[in-house]
């Protein structure tokens, strides 16, 4: 299990944790602080010079997930991990990543006034790059922040009284287990199905999985001894909460060309078909699986998708129109589908 301190810079997270770990048996504490340090050596200048803040490059969310899961395997327990993540799709990263290793996250947020906040940030430099350290966290606690961890408001607590109240929440039952989903990460080639929905304006849905970055089609991984189009199905129901009461129709199969670390493998879309009004106010939002999801035109699907998902788009749109699926690799149709787009 870990126990994940949040909070602006300057709550007092660490001192928290470094008291927490001497409260909870067999727990060792984890600063993702060491992975950022450990970039700045290691990644040359121009790409430390594209981002303000080490969050924002995918190796750092990456090796937090990683060397949380090794240090766990190797030492058992309890992980207390003190970091700041204020942006949804970072945390959804994460924790998606650590679910997938099926570790299990309690996520505590440190409340001080802000007030106090500001008082300690007068006395301490402010994180590289960063202009207002607290708008980030003002942001964050007006949003999403407040709905997902159990606050503790530590205006008037020392740090070691700090870490008393969060031991008693992970005791009780006042700090619950983050309801984060991921799929585990694929060890081979996959097979996955996506399935396109259209609302009464022929405008097609795409969802923000808090899974995977980017937008995407509502979909997944076909699993073993599993009908692809039944995957699709399956996937719909459980990411928006819709049911189709038909099989869709296959649109196009584009093979995935492997990119270390990913392994690709055979994509599917399927034609769902279109939706009254009354269906697509049913899809459920928010939830563990979906941070955000919407109908939008081809047009405005090329400024949300990824390139090669985008590329999938426009050919399964070109299909639906005539009538007939394509066969693509690596987003580019092959054979008479060329031919006929």
């Amino acid at each position: 299990m870990i126990i994940w301190i949040n909070g602006a810079f300057g709550a007092g997270k660490t001192a928290a944790a470094r008291d927490l770990v001497e409260l909870i048996p067999n727990s060792t504490l984890f600063d993702p602080e060491v992975i950022g340090r450990g970039l700045r050596h290691l990644l040359p200048r121009k790409h430390l010079d594209e981002v303000s803040d080490l969050q924002d490059l995918t190796i750092w969310r990456r090796l937090v997930v990683d060397t949380a899961a090794a240090l766990l395997h190797q030492v058992g327990g309890v992980l207390v991990v003190p970091m700041t993540l204020l942006r949804q799709d970072h945390r959804d990263e994460i924790f998606g990543g650590l679910a997938a290793r099926r570790i299990a996250v309690r996520h505590v947020l440190l409340t001080p006034a802000e007030t106090i906040l500001r008082e300690r940030l007068a006395d301490r430099p402010a994180p590289e790059g960063v202009g207002d350290p607290i708008e980030p966290y003002r942001s964050a606690l007006a949003g999403w922040l407040t709905g997902d961890a159990h606050p503790v408001d530590t205006s008037a607590l020392t740090p070691y009284e700090t870490a008393e109240r969060i031991a008693d929440a992970v005791r009780g039952t006042d700090l619950g287990l983050c309801d984060i989903v991921q799929t585990p990460e694929p060890t081979a080639e996959t097979l996955a199905s996506g399935v396109l929905l259209f609302d009464e304006q022929d405008r097609v849905l795409l969802v923000d999985p808090t899974y995977k970055p980017g937008w995407e089609f509502p979909g997944g991984v076909v699993e073993s001894g599993e009908a692809p189009a039944q995957a699709g199905v399956r996937e719909v129901a459980e990411e928006t909460g819709i049911r189709l009461d038909q099989v869709p129709t296959l649109l196009l199969i584009d093979w995935e060309a492997p990119q270390p670390p990913g392994y690709g493998g055979m994509r599917l879309l399927f034609d769902g078909g279109r939706l009254d009004s009354a269906a697509t106010e049913r899809v459920l939002l928010p939830g563990p699986e979906l941070r955000d999801c919407r109908f939008v035109t081809e047009q405005e699907a090329a400024g949300l998708l990824p390139p090669v998902r985008y590329e999938r788009l426009r050919w399964a749109l070109r299909a639906r129109r005539q009538g007939r699926p394509l066969y693509l690799e690596a987003g580019v149709p092959v054979g008479a589908a060329r031919e006929a787009g």
